[in-house]
């Protein structure tokens, strides 16, 4: 098992869950994160942290495609270990669905 983020975090990028995991598998998108499934741990404690739920076991629903995009993205995104500011706008975006589609961005972050 290792944990995803989902496209409840595109957009709103509050990284509340960064500074909590023990092993630093977040990475940085323009705007989102993402987890590379084979550094985690698996010990969910980002899980609880994010104001917007956009962190799941990959056990929960069907996944596979977040775990491909948390894969692709962690593999060349820049390592975040450091909360950074959100975007000021982010509380617009946090109840709205379909994310993915409309606003996900392949473009790297600035990483800490």
């Amino acid at each position: 098992m290792t944990y995803v983020v989902v496209d409840a975090c595109i957009k709103c990028k509050l990284m509340d869950c960064i500074e909590v995991c023990p092993v630093d598998c977040f990475y940085e998108g323009e705007n989102m994160v993402v987890i590379h499934p084979d550094e985690c741990i698996d010990c969910g404690v980002c899980e609880p942290e994010c104001p917007v739920d956009a962190i799941k076991p990959d056990t929960e629903g069907d996944q596979d495609a977040w775990v491909e995009l948390n894969r692709k993205y962690s593999e060349v995104w820049p390592n975040i270990t450091l909360k950074g500011e959100p975007p000021a706008d982010s509380a617009k975006f946090e109840s709205e669905t379909g994310k993915l589609e409309k606003y996900f961005s392949e473009k790297p972050g600035e990483g800490s």
